[in-house]
């Protein structure tokens, strides 16, 4: 069975690139555009990992995190930081959090992050 990755960026263009991306890499993927609606996905989906935008609107990456921290259900669930926002204070706030990597979209193309994808699920 494929892996599950949910995907929360709020950006359409750029979701739907690493949309198309992730499958084609053979994983099973679900998209979310905000904060909240992520919550409700990580819960109900169980996702294998999470790629998690920082800049989000209802509540940003680092509220996301603290909620999926605090929940038994999804606290165990990988997740990878994937912004354009550079902020040591963010980032610092964000490994804190459990984030596995913190990833500056700009210095990533859509095959380096499906590579980070694989180390991060040990394939």
């Amino acid at each position: 069975m494929a892996k599950k990755i949910l995907l929360i960026e709020d950006e359409k263009i750029l979701a739907e690139m690493y949309r198309d991306k992730i499958v084609k890499a053979g994983f099973s993927l679900v998209w979310s555009s905000t904060a909240e609606e992520g919550l409700m996905f990580a819960k109900k989906e169980k996702p294998d990992l999470i790629i998690l935008d920082i800049l989000l609107p209802q509540g940003n990456g680092i509220y996301f995190l603290k909620k999926v921290r605090e929940d038994p259900d999804t606290s165990s669930i990988p997740v990878i930081a994937f912004s354009n926002f550079d902020d040591p204070k963010i980032k610092k706030e964000a490994f804190e959090l459990g984030v596995k990597d913190y990833l500056i979209k700009t210095n990533y193309t859509p095959q380096d992050i499906i590579d980070k994808i694989n180390y991060y699920l040990n394939l």
